[in-house]
């Protein structure tokens, strides 16, 4: 007869659950407030208006290797010392500011010592203001 053997059954191991494995995420920013700030579409955003330029054009040809100041009570300017003008040609020279709010009153010099003749002019402000000046 033949002897029963047993035959061994494998035990089963041991079912071992793994710990999750936490996410790293990105640290959050603080606010510096609470309130949340609306923002403005392109379209809400009012344009900046433009400041319109307020110039001088002196139409005169004063030699060569002199030059044209201006002087008055315009932004930038003092009856005491002229602001030199820029050169555009043989015969036109020009200043402008951005910072005029209000008409003033200039005169141009020939080399800031040769005042030109006849009253003050008067600038208009927000335009190029043409003169054509006698010495």
């Amino acid at each position: 007869m033949k002897k029963a053997t047993k035959t061994a059954v494998p035990e089963k191991a041991p079912v071992v659950k793994k710990a999750p494995v936490a996410k790293k995420t990105p640290a959050k920013r603080a606010t510096t407030s609470a309130v949340p700030t609306p923002t403005k579409s392109p379209a809400e955003t009012p344009a900046p208006v433009p400041v319109p330029a307020t110039g001088v054009v002196a139409g005169v040809d004063v030699g060569f290797g002199n030059q044209l100041f201006i002087r008055g009570e315009g932004p930038g300017l003092s009856w005491e010392q002229g602001v030199l003008m820029e050169c555009v040609s043989s015969d036109s020279w020009t200043w402008s500011t951005k910072s005029a709010s209000r008409p003033f009153a200039y005169k141009v010099l020939v080399n800031d010592e040769q005042w030109a003749l006849g009253d003050d002019f008067i600038a208009e402000v927000g335009v190029q203001n043409t003169i054509s000046p006698a010495f």
